[in-house]
């Protein structure tokens, strides 16, 4: 009677020892590779007109691991005093030149806000049932229960990030049935 219990083990430890005996070896080849270095494509050499200085530079660079490239660079940039600061030039700056870019922060227009939060702040004692609908009309999968729990809980935000037509609407809709509405 025993073994038919033995077979099952095994096949059971089989079963489980195959997935974890794969991933294993996934993970030591993986291994292997970091210490392989990155095969250049084909026809991506050094232009002709490098100096043999340059071309001996980049062909053992080429040869480095991954980790290796990456220490490079860091020792680079502790070496040059280089700093990771991404700088922005807009379009018009690019194209005037650069005493044109460093004019353009002090003459720019303040930015036109293109996204709006609408906030229902207060509502008519007398209109609560018509805002109360309004409400569920706009939110939706908001059922009439929710819809009266949000209204009693104002000030409270209906809708965020918003483009200011679909704000102005929602805020049109709302005073005319009673609630003060502001957009932030």
């Amino acid at each position: 009677m025993r073994e038919p219990a033995t077979n099952f083990r095994s096949s059971l430890v089989r079963s489980v020892a195959r997935p974890l005996v794969s991933r294993r070896f996934v993970q030591v080849s993986a291994i292997r590779r970091s210490t392989d270095p990155i095969p250049t494509p084909e026809g991506s050499g050094v232009s002709t007109g490098a100096s043999a200085k340059v071309t001996s530079i980049v062909d053992k660079v080429a040869e480095l691991t991954l980790l290796e490239t990456s220490q490079l660079v860091e020792a680079l940039k502790s070496k040059f005093n280089i700093t990771e600061a991404v700088q922005v030039v807009s379009g018009a700056g690019a194209s005037s030149g650069g005493a044109a870019a460093a004019e353009a922060p002090a003459e720019e227009k303040p930015v036109e806000k293109t996204e709006f939060k609408v906030k229902l702040e207060k509502i008519d004692a007398a209109q609560k049932a018509k805002v109360i609908r309004e409400i569920k009309n706009l939110i939706p999968d908001m059922n009439l229960v929710a819809a009266k729990k949000f209204v009693e809980s104002a000030p409270k935000v209906i809708k965020d990030s918003v483009s200011k037509d679909e704000a102005e609407k929602i805020k049109k809709a709302l005073e005319a049935v009673g609630a003060t509405v502001v957009l932030e």
